[in-house]
């Protein structure tokens, strides 16, 4: 059976959960820490890293470095991007949203143009 001590302190267990996981989510998940602003850069692939909860390509423009978040890997694979495409040397334009840091050169893709050819990640977005 479980006390008024017990359940005021499970009671805190809780909140204290709920908060953590409410101010690390935006951080790294949905749209919240980017403009409304439809952003465009092209550079050149330096670095990349890929998977959950989303893929990371580092790219070089005009001697700066930008990480484009790229899509889960399922939803890299219903865009036709193939891993193989987000290769270090490759130029890539990107379309999508940068960050509402000011300096923070991150960018959210909704679609990437390699070769001239379009992958739209999220179909359902203008980009």
């Amino acid at each position: 059976m479980m006390t008024v001590g017990n359940r005021s302190g499970f009671l805190a267990l809780i909140i204290g959960a709920l908060l953590v996981w409410s101010t690390a989510s935006p951080a790294h998940h949905g749209w919240g820490w980017a403009t409304d602003e439809e952003f465009e850069i092209t550079g050149t692939i330096t670095d990349v890293r890929l998977g959950n909860p989303h893929g990371e390509v580092t790219i070089e423009v005009d001697g700066a470095e930008w990480v484009i978040e790229v899509g889960q890997p399922w939803r890299n694979k219903r865009a036709g991007l193939k891993d193989e495409l987000l290769s270090v040397g490759r130029e890539i334009t990107v379309h999508g949203h940068r960050s509402a840091r000011k300096g923070q050169r991150l960018v959210k893709a909704e679609r990437v143009v390699i070769d001239g050819e379009d992958y739209n990640l999220y179909p359902g977005r203008d980009s």
